[in-house]
């Protein structure tokens, strides 16, 4: 009897589990992901409030910054996180500047005559940089953040530096596989549109919009740049004449459409299953990832 009562649980078990499983295929996987964690305080803070809505969500920390340590601290204080690490060769913000973990000694063709990376990918490549001090201070990126406690999921790239060719690129896929870490748009992601470019006053809108016409195919990548609009914040001007003005401002309204109820309410629909990228890692696999 107790032999028969086993295998109905098992079974009754096995069936649900499976349906649960086989729902949640139908559902539009929904990636939102927060760049440039331990920049600065502002941004941190921004990250905390992200963290307490408990969402499932992943954090690029960019280990050069001179927050990165308030970064690492706050990041291992959440179970819904998944960290990544912003391989950063830039650093883009007059009067707030950062150099390479490794120091600007080790690695001389990564920066400028002050020791701190360049603000463009231009500039930077225009440097002639070496890929032997490119890899080693990634590497020496990595690192630190494991050094620091971190569990590292995945990997991206600031202003998309660390992939600027297919040589850096493979530098960037060879350290992924040693490390044996995700890359951020190695999976099936497709880039949504977000509300970067959106006006302040818009942000809100503009991503509920985005969101609501999602079609299934793909996991959709959202990509915030979130911060508090502080004084201290607020007087960084980026170095770049592609970057927003106010750039405060547009980080605080990011934040603030991100943990808005209406679009949290919007994120948690049924038809979408909110995913980051150590459950990816899980359920797909390293093997699964491909250049894209």
């Amino acid at each position: 009897m107790k032999r028969s009562l086993f295998f109905i649980s098992f079974f009754l078990f096995s069936f649900f589990s499976r349906a649960q499983y086989d729902n949640s295929a139908d559902k539009i996987p929904v990636l939102i992901r927060c760049d440039d964690i331990g920049m600065c305080h502002a941004v941190n803070m921004a990250a905390r409030q992200v963290l307490e809505t408990g969402m499932p969500v992943s954090m690029s920390v960019m280990v050069p910054c001179p927050w990165f340590t308030e970064a690492a601290e706050l990041l291992k204080q959440y179970k819904n996180v998944s960290v990544g690490i912003h391989l950063t060769l830039n650093s883009e913000w007059k009067n707030y500047r950062w150099g390479p973990v490794t120091g600007a000694q080790a690695v001389p063709s990564l920066v400028d005559s002050f020791g701190h990376f360049f603000p463009s990918r231009s500039k930077l490549f225009g440097n002639n940089p070496q890929l032997s001090e490119i890899e080693a201070e990634l590497r020496a990126q990595i690192e630190k953040a494991l050094k620091a406690g971190l569990k590292i999921d995945y990997l991206d790239y600031h202003m998309g530096a660390a992939v600027q060719n297919i040589q850096t690129r493979a530098i960037v896929e060879k350290l992924a596989a040693e490390y044996k870490v995700g890359i951020s748009r190695y999976y099936d992601e497709v880039d949504v549109d977000g509300g970067y470019s959106a006006p302040v006053a818009g942000k809100l809108d503009t991503l509920s919009v985005k969101l609501r016409s999602l079609q299934p195919g793909g996991t959709k990548l959202f990509v915030f740049h979130i911060g508090l609009d502080t004084p201290e914040m607020s007087a960084m001007e980026d170095l770049n004449p592609s970057g927003p003005k106010d750039m405060s401002k547009h980080r605080n309204a990011e934040l603030n459409a991100l943990i808005s109820p209406s679009f949290q309410k919007l994120l948690h629909d049924p038809k979408y299953r909110l995913v980051n990228y150590k459950m990816l890692k899980e359920e797909k696999g390293l093997e699964s990832m491909k250049r894209p």
